[in-house]
């Protein structure tokens, strides 16, 4: 006990004396609200990923986030999943050009990608990425969904949570203010303006659309086997259901004859 005692009194003598050193930002992130939460298809025993919702999210993610944001763990030929026929796929893949070799004269060169194609990387390595973003590394987004603390919801909250006015934040020159970013500073400039992708079904080309089709888009590429497994698991259910009700007559009947 009083060593546990030394040791509470060392902490604090150090965490005085300036040993940890706690930024100002790094204070800010504990006040970070939750992301508020938003209405998605998917939630729930029974929900399913809204196919328009995704096609859309994904041209969101082809016009605006693939300029710095790679997904390397999805090919091309997942979007299939997506409600893309195969020659859609195929348009889509031919859209990137891969570097593939050696040749038989011991060179690599440059080809069109196809759909077994892992997605394009904006960057050649991580060096390039981050001198491209001062310093700052593009974070894949193939699972972002599942790696941050709210999922979706974070997603939707992060993309519309910039501000102009800093709540006495201080940023600096070349960050930015976001609401729902742990500290609030962000090296990400805002992404999203009303009407920079054309929908050609006719939903609404705002913010908060693009913002949502995101969601929908990154939740189905970090887990895109989630309506199989809703599936199973219902099976699942009804089989226990069926069973214990067959057992239960069983049961009855056993002990019907003993009585």
């Amino acid at each position: 006990m009083k060593m546990k005692a030394l040791l509470h009194v060392a902490l604090v003598v150090l965490a005085f004396s300036g040993a940890y050193n706690y930024s100002a930002s790094a204070l800010a992130a504990t006040d970070t609200p939750h992301a508020p939460e938003q209405d998605w298809s998917f939630d729930g025993m029974f929900g399913t990923y809204d196919r328009a919702a995704l096609q859309r999210g994904m041209k969101v993610y082809q016009n605006v986030c693939s300029a710095c944001h790679g997904m390397e763990h999805l090919r091309y030929r997942n979007l299939s999943a997506l409600g893309y026929n195969e020659n859609q796929v195929k348009n889509i893949a031919a859209q990137y050009m891969v570097t593939d070799g050696p040749n038989d004269e011991g060179e690599m060169f440059q080809r069109t990608a196809m759909p077994s194609d892992p997605f394009v990387s904006p960057y050649p390595n991580d060096n390039a990425a981050k001198y491209a973003n001062n310093g700052a590394m593009p974070p894949d987004l193939s699972l972002i969904a599942k790696a941050r603390h709210g999922g979706a919801d974070y997603i939707y909250a992060l993309l519309t949570g910039y501000s102009e006015d800093h709540h006495g934040v201080d940023v600096p020159e070349g960050k930015y203010y976001n609401e729902y970013f742990p500290g609030h500073v962000i090296s990400m400039a805002p992404p999203l303006a009303d009407d920079i992708v054309p929908y050609e079904d006719g939903t609404a080309q705002t913010v908060e659309q693009y913002a949502k089709d995101l969601g929908y888009y990154l939740t189905w590429a970090a887990d895109p086997y989630m309506e199989d497994r809703k599936r199973i698991g219902l099976r699942v259910i009804l089989f226990l259901l069926v069973f214990a009700g067959i057992m239960y007559a069983y049961k009855r009947q056993l002990w019907a004859k003993l009585h």
